[in-house]
């Protein structure tokens, strides 16, 4: 992936602004109505918070999906194995209502949940009817769902109100997706900017990206708001590359690199260089830049984040051709 480093262009597109969205539900198919969406698996929104003290953390949220389970997990730090985990499927896990005290680096994170009533669209994360509270050292860290975080915590804390109204910003977004040509989603790239829809095609320019798999000749295609960005042909020796859109008046970085697609073996161990066999996952880039940043990919993106003032975005799409 860091392959993206020496790929760069100076080709630029400005997207306009459109109405706005309240969540991240799957974009429609009308840019390609006789192809398959690829199937959501998994999408992990991690957020900065700062505390009334000063101190910061970020939190990471993950919404998980599969045909046999359905999860949450809730982390801030390094260790994969502290914070909350949750399966919702329920014939496997039956308690969709609750809270859970754990503790990261000295700090005691509190999380209360309900998703009894949460309806899903196609994607992995509920759209509406739940919510998930954070508190971190017994202030409000995080709230995600579609209620009202002040009736929500007074409801959770026994009638408490918020003492302090922490600070707490999406920094940047991961998705995973099951499938061989079609992935969507929408992104907000600033807090005063609106929800943007996304649309990533990788198919054959003859066959209509039906059998992307069997045709050297195929093409990336991206949309924003139903308008095309970038138009890529010969993907196969084209697999790494940038452009830089305008989005909501922001300059926005937008790579991809599908190397895996074509020159990984189904084995992790086999070279597989040449087969087209491979089975790794396509990395799709959107990220925000500020004025004076000309990175166009950072090996370090969090730490470099805690030291920038201005605020940046990015999404990461991960796709899985089969």
């Amino acid at each position: 992936m860091m392959g993206l480093i020496s790929c760069y262009s100076e080709l630029a597109v400005q997207v306009s602004q459109k109405s706005s969205c309240s969540s991240y539900r799957t974009v429609s198919n009308s840019v390609s109505p006789n192809l398959t969406p690829s199937i959501q698996t998994a999408a992990t929104n991690l957020y900065k918070t700062i505390l009334s003290s000063g101190n910061h953390h970020v939190i990471a949220v993950t919404w998980c999906r599969s045909s046999t389970a359905q999860g949450l997990h809730i982390n801030s730090g390094d260790d994969p194995t502290t914070g909350f985990r949750l399966n919702t499927n329920t014939r496997l896990f039956r308690k969709k209502r609750g809270s859970k005290v754990f503790e990261i680096n000295g700090s005691k994170f509190e999380v209360f949940y309900d998703l009894s009533a949460a309806q899903y669209g196609a994607g992995a994360e509920p759209v509406d009817g739940y919510y998930v509270l954070v508190t971190v050292d017994s202030e409000l860290g995080l709230f995600v769902g579609d209620m009202s975080a002040e009736a929500v915590f007074k409801k959770v804390k026994n009638g408490k109100e918020i003492s302090q109204i922490t600070k707490f910003s999406l920094v940047s977004r991961r998705e995973h997706f099951y499938g061989k040509t079609l992935y969507s989603t929408k992104a907000k790239f600033s807090d005063a900017g609106n929800f943007h829809d996304i649309l990533i095609r990788c198919g054959g320019e003859d066959d209509g990206g039906k059998n992307p798999n069997q045709n050297p000749t195929r093409t990336l295609s991206v949309w924003i708001d139903k308008r095309v960005v970038i138009r890529v042909k010969r993907l196969q020796w084209n697999f790494r590359g940038n452009q830089t859109v305008f989005v909501d008046g922001l300059a926005v970085d937008l790579m991809w690199d599908v190397h895996d697609w074509f020159f990984t073996s189904g084995s992790e161990s086999g070279p597989g260089v040449g087969s087209g066999s491979g089975s790794g996952h396509g990395v799709f880039m959107f990220r925000t830049r500020n004025g004076s940043d000309s990175r166009l990919w950072l090996e370090d993106e969090m730490k470099t984040k805690e030291k920038d003032q201005k605020k940046e975005f990015s999404l990461l799409v991960f796709a899985a051709k089969s």
